[in-house]
């Protein structure tokens, strides 16, 4: 039973780091050809604000969903506080970017 739960965990933590890593690539790499479509345009940049908005939202959502995965393998309370500031504070963001696309 125990090598179960390991394999399991293990598991866990390959999908957490996969989906942080899709996450952050997508982050990183959407702001650089945000960044590079705002040095061509170089009018008032609300184009490239709301596409840069809108990949910060899908990548957050990714690496909200880790997140959400994370609480499974949690073993104690004060795990369990951290993740669920982090959780509330990814949560926020997104939100907060969801707000400014539909305000833009």
């Amino acid at each position: 039973m125990q090598d179960i739960e390991y394999i399991v965990r293990q598991s866990l933590f390959v999908v957490i780091l996969l989906l942080e890593i899709y996450g952050s690539f997508i982050i990183v790499f959407s702001s650089n050809r945000i960044f590079m479509l705002f040095l061509r345009t170089a009018r008032d940049g609300t184009e490239a604000r709301l596409n840069l908005a809108s990949h910060l939202a899908m990548g957050l959502e990714f690496l909200l969903a880790a997140e959400i995965i994370r609480t499974i393998v949690i073993r104690s309370w004060t795990e369990l506080q951290i993740l669920g500031a982090v959780l509330l504070l990814r949560a926020i963001l997104s939100v907060l970017i969801i707000w400014e696309i539909k305000q833009g």
